[in-house]
């Protein structure tokens, strides 16, 4: 039994999601599952669990791989706004792999990324390797998926990660915070170098998956032009001044040259640059993950004024946390569900079937 979508109702999808990010879809973008359906044939190898072990795996094939996730995908009902869809992990910071950094893959499917050598700030150079054997791969196992599926799934592109966060790959630890204030602007002419790389990379992968594939796609989100979740986890550990510095005027060309965006805001230690990140005009929406010091609050009782600030500055959202619980989280901060993405596994059809007709998905 095939994944149970179509082509026709790519058009659904793609349609609402073109008029959530404009504004005009007047509910919340709902991407909803539920799990059970049979396949109708045998389990194929490898083993359910597509890890970064997997794909790093050069023994396990492309094909291999595909026929896995194309089992795996058959296994769910699409309801709401959701689709089938799948993404090649190799872990965070891909980029810097495509720049010459070694890949670590653990046993617990973390993976870790090394420089070939240690280097001072002055002696780094970064540029893309569009012969970088890792690049192939993931080309390859794009190149399979669209083969196989012709637009029926979503493929989307690694997690690039942003351009400090990979910068941090070749001068880890402590010694990038000191290179922000002995050396900035051997720090600035790296970022250019890592978003240039950046955009190649982008355009790399993009060029096997398009014009088949429905669009563009992340870990998180979907648009039908050119869409990333953008990021800066490193900026965690520096201040507003020096976010303004060096971050974001590399953000703000980012938004610039993609259509739509996401930033991911990860953690209470980038709260103090929200303010700076809603001054960007073509950021489109913010992710927000308050990650550690939240108290062990469930993510919808966490910092409602954040959510709030992030409507008032006219951008998008999204809802993390129990669906069952988004109508009172709608409540607490005053109203605005239009403005969010809600991304969610159910397991009750009936309470999910409800929740789609009452928030119009259905």
């Amino acid at each position: 039994m095939a994944i149970d979508f179509n082509l026709e109702r790519w058009e659904t999808v793609k349609k609402n999601v073109r008029d959530w990010w404009d504004g005009k879809l007047g509910r919340p973008l709902i991407h909803m599952t539920i799990g059970g359906r049979s396949p109708g044939r045998a389990e194929p190898k490898p083993s359910r669990n597509i890890d970064k072990k997997i794909f790093y795996n050069l023994s396990v094939t492309p094909e291999e791989i595909i026929d896995r996730l194309d089992y795996n995908l058959s296994c769910y009902e699409y309801l709401g706004d959701s689709f089938p869809s799948f993404r090649p992990n190799f872990g965070p910071c891909v980029l810097s792999l495509f720049m010459g950094a070694r890949p670590d893959p653990k046993e617990d499917g973390n993976v870790w990324f090394h420089p070939d050598k240690d280097r001072e700030i002055q002696d780094i150079h970064l540029s893309f390797n569009p012969d970088n054997e890792w690049l192939r791969r993931i080309k390859d196992i794009c190149r399979v998926a669209i083969d196989r599926w012709g637009g029926l799934v979503q493929v989307g592109i690694p997690e690039l990660a942003g351009n400090l966060d990979a910068l941090s790959t070749f001068r880890p630890g402590e010694k990038l915070l000191m290179d922000l204030v002995d050396f900035p602007e051997e720090v600035k002419r790296l970022t250019w170098e890592a978003h240039a790389a950046w955009f190649q990379a982008f355009d790399e992968i993009n060029s096997v998956l398009k014009p088949v594939n429905p669009g563009y796609s992340a870990w998180m989100g979907f648009s039908d032009t050119p869409y990333y979740v953008l990021q800066c986890d490193f900026c965690y550990m520096i201040g507003t001044k020096m976010f303004d510095e060096f971050v974001k005027p590399e953000l703000k060309a980012s938004c610039e040259k993609l259509c739509r965006t996401f930033y991911h805001m990860d953690g209470v230690g980038q709260l103090p640059h929200l303010d700076s990140l809603l001054e960007i005009k073509k950021l489109g929406a913010v992710q927000w993950i308050p990650g550690a010091g939240n108290g062990g609050k469930p993510l919808t009782e966490c910092w409602p004024e954040v959510y709030r600030k992030i409507i008032k500055a006219g951008k998008r959202t999204e809802f993390i946390g129990d669906w069952r619980n988004f109508d009172r989280f709608i409540d607490k901060i005053g109203g605005g569900a239009e403005n969010f993405i809600i991304g969610v596994p159910a397991d009750d059809r009936r309470e999910a079937e409800a929740f789609l007709k009452r928030h119009g998905a259905m």
